[in-house]
C-alpha cells in the first residue's frame, strides 16, 4: 500500500513558479516509477510527467517541455515538480500518482496509487 500527499499549489500569475510536492508512504517508493497528471476544468486527466526509479529517466507531455522539471528524492519518500512561466491554460487539479513497477509510463491506466491532488491556478 502506498498513501500520497500532494501539496505546493496555489495562485499564481502567468510567467511564475510553484513547486509541487508529494509525499509518499511506504517502504516500496524507491522501486517505483512516479508520474505527475492534471485535470483542467472541464477535461479529463491529463499526463505531465513522468520519473524512473532512480531518476535517470524522464519524460514530458510537449506542452510543458522546457518549462516544469520533475525530481525525486528516495531518501525522503519524496517526488516533485518544479513548474516555471507558468501559463493559464496550465490551471488544473494536479496529481501524483505511482506506477507498479520500475518502468516508466504515460499511461494513466498503468499508475496504481494516487493522491488526491492540489489546485494550481494561475490568473492571466
Amino acid at each position: 500500500q502506498v498513501q500520497l500527499v500532494e501539496s505546493g499549489g496555489g495562485l499564481v500569475q502567468a510567467g511564475g513558479s510553484l513547486k509541487l510536492s508529494c509525499a509518499a508512504s511506504g517502504r516500496t517508493f524507491s522501486g517505483r516509477a512516479m508520474g505527475w497528471f492534471r485535470r483542467a476544468p472541464g477535461k479529463g486527466r491529463e499526463f505531465v510527467a513522468a520519473i524512473s526509479r532512480i531518476g535517470g529517466s524522464t519524460y514530458y507531455v510537449d506542452s510543458v517541455k522546457g518549462r516544469f522539471t520533475i525530481s525525486r528524492d528516495n531518501a525522503k519518500n519524496t517526488v516533485y515538480l518544479q513548474m516555471s512561466s507558468l501559463k493559464p491554460e496550465d490551471t488544473a487539479v494536479y496529481y501524483c500518482a505511482a506506477a507498479p513497477t520500475a518502468l516508466l509510463t504515460t499511461q494513466l491506466t498503468a499508475y496504481e496509487y494516487w493522491g488526491q491532488g492540489t489546485q494550481v491556478t494561475v490568473s492571466s
